[in-house]
């Protein structure tokens, strides 16, 4: 058996990236700080923190691009996957990301960072309108969960 799950709580470190690809996907990337504090062995406070990159995919991404801004705390839950690449100088690159993508994706908001422009929920486009997720065929609509606007709670 296998399993390939991550769950992290923390607070956005920038604004959500969004973008969609040539098939009409949507697809946005965030980033998440966590950290850890302890005391040593002489009672001095310690802490590290550790950076996550996340992407989510499809309706998701919509609603995190919309929602999303930088200090917000968020809770994601994914699997971790990791890609390489080659750089121009010839050294081979990694990359491990949470991906949050259909059933396998779960993202809940928390509390927006105080003075926040956006602490009501507000929209950060006030002349934007909520995107229709692009028609799909029956067993996509069945791979992935529907999330509607008006179920936000805010």
């Amino acid at each position: 058996m296998n399993v390939n799950k991550a769950i992290i709580v923390g607070r956005l470190t920038r604004d959500p990236e969004a973008r969609t690809t040539p098939n009409g996907k949507s697809v946005t990337s965030i980033a998440i700080a966590t950290s850890n504090i302890w005391k040593d062995a002489e009672g001095n406070k310690q802490e590290k923190t550790e950076y996550h990159d996340v992407v989510m995919w499809g309706r998701l991404a919509e609603i995190a691009a919309q929602y999303l801004v930088k200090g917000q705390e968020v809770y994601v839950e994914g699997r971790l996957e990791t890609r390489n690449w080659e750089g121009k100088d010839g050294v081979t690159r990694y990359k491990t990301e949470i991906i949050l993508s259909g059933m396998d994706g779960k993202m809940q908001m928390g509390n927006k960072p105080q003075g926040s422009q956006q602490a009501s929920g507000g929209n950060k486009n006030p002349n934007s309108q909520a995107k229709t997720a692009p028609k799909k065929d029956s067993k996509s609509q069945q791979d992935e969960e529907e999330i509607r606007i008006e179920d936000i709670p805010f």
